[in-house]
């Protein structure tokens, strides 16, 4: 599965760095891309692994993220 969160707190390009990395840690998680220029959080994972989990995992490191249907 494809999930993709919104957030327009980077600040920095460490930024993208830090929740890429912590995402990909998470269980379930393959990948993870964060575009600094257009604030999206592009998640692939498994279907156990809920929205409401990626935002938490994005909000653990700091930043806030939204999901948009």
């Amino acid at each position: 599965m494809q999930t993709v969160l919104r957030s327009n707190e980077f600040s920095c390009p460490s930024c993208v760095d830090k929740i890429e990395k912590h995402l990909v840690q998470q269980p379930g998680v393959q990948a993870a891309k964060v575009h600094f220029n257009t604030g999206r959080i592009v998640i692939d994972h498994d279907e156990q692994t809920g929205t409401e989990d990626l935002i938490a995992a994005v909000g653990a490191v700091g930043y806030t993220a939204t999901h948009r249907r």
